[in-house]
């Protein structure tokens, strides 16, 4: 402390020196006045800084430029920005109710659109349309597009209603669509739509799922509460909204605590250009299929299945005949679904019989190899003719009631030599075909990227799960 005090002490003397040796009248005036004030204890500074009096005064002018007094009024004249809205139609929609619908306020845009023809043509009373409106500030239309995708052929359909100096003008354009990935999952509670639904995943990537699986899980009796699944499926876009849903590329369902997985993979053409990985390939005498990650295709000979999606309300069994009232066998698998709903052959034939036979009422027989027959009865419609080679999935009917038939189902048969069997059986233990050697390094590089996607996928869910 007391070094402390030496070092401050000198440091003020050599301060004061400095002040004495620059200012050596103020100093002597203070210590005066500090001698003459005696102990009183009063003391004043003094002030080292100019005198103000002393100091030169200069006044400066400048020449400002005034603004516009009509500057703000104008600003505000003017729009100071562009709204968009959109929206997807209603089958029920009007040019007026759609507008309303998404905040569009101008009289003139709706009479346009009620008047013109291709209009009333394309998007009034039409459904699930993709709309986008564009606005002024004041909510007036300058101008509508509505998107749609009417054929798989790869483009869409854009309607656009433009306000020009003539007025409202419109027209019909087409577009290539473009796809982006999407990854999503679920679980089992009762059913596999009710999950699809819940995942906000489109029924058409849910019949996709049931089919891939078709041959290894009876979605109509096997699923569990609890089973889940995730799925990488493609969504077709127009001008960034989704239109509708592509390809699933790969899929993974566990059942009954088996997990199962397949990946969409189509192998290049012999001396051809090859396809960027996970790209569609578009060469149509590349024929693309469903694997195991493993290299084992999941298109078997049969479909287990005639139908997309259905209920099976007989099995092969014996059952009580609901007409004869006696037991018997049930020589087949009756499917519960409405009359109408779609029947396909589940393998490559020919149309053995087309017609009218005994109980069956309308009824179709198929031929296929080895001596096999499949049986399609109590048909509502028939779309093929004896003789008519078809291909696995090819619509060969439809659902109805003819025959010896109490309701709205259909019958269906599997025979080998003449012999019935279980078709459900049949479909599983039918053959399937291995990815070439010539593509396998191609297939693996795509399948570790597929297992990092499922893995992906189960992180997801298990993190929402908890």
């Amino acid at each position: 402390m007391i070094n402390g005090l030496v070092t401050a002490g000198t440091s003020f003397v050599a301060f004061a020196s400095r002040v004495t040796k620059k200012h050596p009248k103020r100093v002597s005036a203070v210590v005066a006045a500090l001698l003459l004030g005696g102990g009183g204890g009063s003391f004043a500074v003094a002030s080292f800084a100019p005198d103000p009096s002393d100091l030169t005064v200069r006044e400066v002018l400048e020449s400002v430029q005034a603004l516009p007094l009509n500057l703000a009024g104008d600003a505000l004249d003017k729009p100071a920005f562009t709204l968009y809205r959109s929206e997807i139609t209603r089958s029920s929609d009007t040019a007026d109710s759609l507008l309303k619908r998404m905040g569009v306020d101008d009289p003139a845009g709706a009479a346009f659109m009620r008047s013109d023809a291709t209009i009333r043509q394309v998007l009034l009373g039409r459904g699930g349309r993709s709309v986008t409106a564009e606005t002024s500030d004041n909510n007036s239309l300058l101008k509508l597009s509505a998107r749609w995708s009417p054929e798989d052929d790869g483009n869409f359909k854009r309607l656009v209603v433009e306000k020009t100096p003539q007025g409202f003008q419109s027209r019909v354009e087409s577009a290539p669509l473009t796809a982006s990935t999407r990854l999503a999952g679920g679980t089992i509670q009762t059913s596999l739509f009710a999950a699809t639904d819940d995942a906000k995943i489109p029924d058409a990537i849910a019949i996709q799922v049931a089919e891939i699986f078709s041959s290894d899980i009876d979605f109509h009796r096997a699923l569990r509460k609890g089973d889940r699944f995730s799925v990488v499926y493609e969504t077709l876009e127009g001008d960034g909204e989704p239109l509708r849903a592509g390809r699933v590329l790969s899929a993974e369902f566990v059942n009954s605590g088996k997990t199962f997985q397949a990946m969409w993979f189509q192998e290049p053409v012999a001396g051809g250009a090859q396809p960027a990985e996970g790209a569609r390939a578009t060469d149509a005498r590349s024929k693309g299929g469903y694997y195991t990650l493993d290299g084992q295709s999941l298109r078997r000979a049969y479909l287990a299945s005639p139908m997309e999606f259905s209920r099976v309300s007989s099995g092969f069994k014996m059952r009580f005949h609901p007409i004869l009232q006696t037991w018997r066998a049930h020589l087949g698998v009756d499917y519960a679904a409405p009359t109408g709903t779609p029947v396909r052959s589940i393998g490559d034939g020919v149309v053995e019989f087309a017609g009218v036979q005994n109980g069956f009422g309308n009824v179709v027989f198929v031929s296929h190899r080895n001596h096999h027959t499949t049986v399609y009865a109590h048909l509502s419609r028939i779309n093929v003719r004896k003789g008519q080679t078809v291909s696995q999935s090819q619509n060969i009917g439809a659902v109805g009631s003819t025959g010896w038939a109490t309701g709205p189902h259909l019958h269906f048969e599997f025979r080998v030599n003449g012999q019935h069997h279980d078709p459900l059986t049949i479909a599983r233990q039918s053959e399937a075909v291995p990815v070439s050697t010539a593509s396998r390094p191609m297939f693996d590089r795509v399948a570790a990227t597929t297992r990092i996607a499922f893995s992906a996928a189960a992180s997801m869910q298990q993190s929402t799960a908890q």
